[in-house]
């Protein structure tokens, strides 16, 4: 599998940019990084706190370490492939696979997530390519739980505001970065007040007052450079504000807990009124590790900082003005070079800001925060790193502010943050954020509650999306009885509740019930009293698939056929709900044996989607699959193998040789080999897939127990009976002992079993 068709090296993730004046630390520095080992991981993690007062986590220049590492590695080619993630949330990692495997690919996302992250952690464990993964900012293992990269050629650099690694696997090397040494502070202090030498007075004795805190530092020179004064004026204030600080709260400050209020004056004398303040309460809501400089000039934000300036008008300009004159006193960085002007706040001042905001700004800024998110997120699918940076200043503006969101009901963002989830495919952090914000809902407003409602709809919808069926029937199920309890039985959001619990049941194997409830949904439709954004060929689409399920075959494909009229005549015969139906109706027609007409139906299918949707699309990869069913069911071997070969070569490559459907691709071309009588191809198959359906779905699961039975079909067919008995005695044992008495597959491998033994 290459890194991507022409091999050229792959970029992943925003690298942040290096500070001005950064420096190496040859004394203090994480010397390890310059001595990076394939196959070995570098863990950099804070050191234990002071325990001096408010000596926050962070701010000594781990992440600028891991930039600085991962910029020199790719200058000097030493790596392939590159890739940053900030790691601050389950949904993030998986989020930079995701959008680091589809860059290397050259494709689209092709399934979940989650899928899509393990194809990529594949690549990294098998490749000969040199690459690198940097984890930022991780805070625990359970955001890793099974997303750990490795491989021979790869390095992996991580790092962590705990003093302790969050990993314990792969032996990492561990390496708390900590403060300047002398001569490196002394030299990073020359070097940020170059500009005016005569600043420099008094350098040695604040270096020494500051700990040779790196945060402390950057905010001092910053505050320094920006105002005129020297080291020593700022010594002094710097000694009155500590004093100041001890004296109210009993214990002195560490060096930090000073700086930052001292940066904050310095930020409101560089524009008018308290804009800097009020944008920097806004900005510490959200995710410091990269907020997208729309955010600040939505009309919500300007609105907000409007109530800090004098003329009290709102105009983006005074965002702008405020960023700048915070990123001037050193309490915030704007990105230059990127398309966002991604604003990044250290965590330092995020949490100093966080602790001495009153009660009442927070709230305040809080939903001018939240209504700023809504107002920037992008319509239609998003720029995938712009949505998960949006989703992530939700999370951390939740954190922050969690009842300010709650004040006259759910705020719309949370929502809009679930709905990203659910468009990106992040099906289990999606089941999550629905689950809290269900139960948050239902704990604050009521389970009868608009809102809660909403809530509950939508974890039942990503259930299905992450095959949890049995809970996805039980939501809709208590939304149905709630509504129709509520409002009646045929209001038309009780229908619409009775549509989704349907299309739920079916998606858990339960088709005879989901076809009493779609035929009640139909009839209301028919009658005109399902709500306007229900589709009735949605439905129509759902009841024949539900009565093709439950082996109804003539009123699925009666069905089927009228909403594929009906189609045609409203939305064209491409359109691909069209070909949707249309393909739907071939399966159909292959399940009852019309073998002439599903050859039809699946033909045109896929020439239309090859034609609209593209030959690597997983829908014209699914219509491969159906047409070469229907071929081979009609013992057109000649035509059925080549679209079996490709629909294996396609799932391959775009879903990995692991993913459930690529395993059944290739048992498929198993079976059409062996019908064909190409009985050494089909051995080989089989056994492939034996091992691969028991390697990756488990001993247990009925597609191994299928991929047994069918190898011993081979075995018998080649002469091999005793070994053709043996596996299906085995086969059935299993069968018997984990499946349903009559399941199908044990009346089959049984009766299998039963002729195989007589020869």
């Amino acid at each position: 599998m290459p890194a991507n068709p022409g091999g050229s090296p792959v970029r992943s993730g925003a690298v942040p940019p290096l500070a001005d004046c950064f420096s190496a630390r040859p004394e203090t520095g994480p010397g390890p990084l310059g001595k990076l080992m394939p196959g070995r991981a570098i863990v950099l993690t804070t050191p234990e706190m002071s325990g001096t007062l408010h000596d926050w986590p962070g701010g000594t220049g781990k992440t600028q370490f891991a930039a600085f590492a991962a910029e020199s590695l790719w200058r000097a080619r030493e790596i392939d492939v590159l890739v940053w993630v900030t790691a601050t949330s389950r949904a993030s990692v998986l989020a930079g696979y995701a959008r680091a495997f589809a860059q290397m690919m050259g494709t689209e996302q092709a399934g979940d997530a989650e899928t899509v992250a393990d194809r990529f952690l594949a690549w990294l464990g098998q490749t000969s390519q040199p690459w690198l993964v940097v984890l930022d900012d991780v805070t625990g293992a359970a955001d890793l739980a099974g997303l750990w990269p490795a491989g021979p050629a790869g390095q992996v650099l991580i790092t962590t505001p705990t003093a302790v690694s969050p990993v314990d696997s792969g032996n990492p090397l561990v390496f708390p970065v900590g403060v300047f040494g002398s001569h490196e502070a002394l030299t990073y202090l020359m070097g940020r007040l170059s500009a005016d030498p005569d600043q420099r007075v008094g350098a040695v004795d604040l270096l020494e007052d500051l700990g040779r805190d790196p945060i402390a530092l950057a905010q001092a020179s910053a505050a320094i450079a920006s105002s005129g004064i020297t080291c020593r004026d700022y010594r002094d204030l710097f000694g009155r504000r500590r004093e100041q600080i001890a004296e109210a709260a009993g214990i002195p400050p560490a060096a930090k807990a000073v700086t930052w209020t001292l940066s904050v004056e310095q930020a409101g004398q560089l524009s008018p009124g308290r804009l800097a303040q009020s944008c920097l309460a806004l900005a510490v809501l959200l995710d410091g590790h990269g907020i997208p400089g729309a955010v600040f000039s939505t009309p919500a934000a300007c609105g907000y900082l409007a109530a800090s300036h004098p003329a009290g008008v709102p105009d983006p300009k005074q965002a702008r003005t405020a960023l700048l004159s915070l990123e001037r006193a050193g309490l915030l960085t704007i990105d230059p070079a990127n398309t966002e002007r991604t604003v990044r706040v250290p965590s330092v001042v995020q949490a100093a800001v966080r602790s001495a905001t009153p009660d009442s700004m927070r709230d305040q800024a809080a939903r001018a925060a939240a209504n700023a998110l809504l107002e920037a997120w992008p319509a239609g699918d998003a720029e995938p790193s712009v949505a998960d940076a949006l989703r992530s200043c939700v999370t951390s503006l939740h954190q922050a502010a969690a009842e300010s969101l709650w004040s006259g009901g759910c705020h719309a963002i949370l929502f809009q943050a679930g709905r990203s989830l659910d468009s990106a495919r992040l099906v289990g952090p999606a089941v999550a954020h629905w689950q809290a914000l269900a139960s948050a809902s239902e704990r604050v407003l009521g389970p009868g509650h608009p809102d809660t409602l909403i809530a509950s709809g939508r974890l039942a919808s990503a259930s299905v999306a992450a095959g949890l069926g049995t809970e996805a029937v039980a939501l809709y199920q208590q939304t149905l009885d709630v509504r129709a309890s509520a409002l009646g039985t045929d209001h038309p959001s009780t229908i619409a509740a009775r549509a989704d619990l349907g299309t739920a049941l079916l998606a858990a194997g339960r088709p005879v019930e989901a076809i009493s409830n779609l035929e009640v949904v139909l009839t209301a439709c028919e009658r005109g009293l399902a709500p306007d954004d229900l589709d009735s060929l949605v439905v129509q689409d759902s009841l024949a698939d539900a009565y093709r399920a439950a082996g109804r075959y003539p009123e699925a494909i009666r069905l089927a056929r009228r909403t594929l009229a009906e189609r045609e005549r409203q939305q064209g015969a491409d359109h691909p709900d069209t070909m949707t139906t249309r393909g739907n109706l071939a399966s159909a027609c292959l399940a009852v044996g019309r073998l002439k007409d599903a050859i039809a139906f699946g033909q045109r299918t896929l020439a239309g989607r090859e034609r609209v949707l593209g030959f690597d699309h997983m829908d014209t990869i699914g219509s491969l699959s159906t047409l070469a069913s229907a071929y081979h069911s009609a013992r057109r071997f000649k035509d059925a193998i080549p679209l079996y070969e490709r629909a294996l070569r396609d799932r391959e490559r775009i879903q990995g040789p692991n993913h459930p459907d690529t395993l059944g691709a290739r048992g498929n071309l198993a079976s059409a080999y062996h019908s064909a009588g190409r009985m050494a191809s089909a051995l080989e198959l089989y056994e492939r897939s034996r091992l691969d359906c028991q390697r990756v779905l488990g001993p247990e699961h009925p597609d191994t127990l299928a991929a047994r039975a069918n190898l011993a079909h081979a075995y018998f067919a080649m002469g091999r009976q005793p070994e053709a008995v043996t596996l299906l005695q085995g086969t059935l044992a299993d069968c018997e002992r984990v499946l349903a008495p009559n399941d199908p597959l044990t009346v089959a491998v049984r009766e299998s079993l039963e002729a195989v033994a007589r020869g």
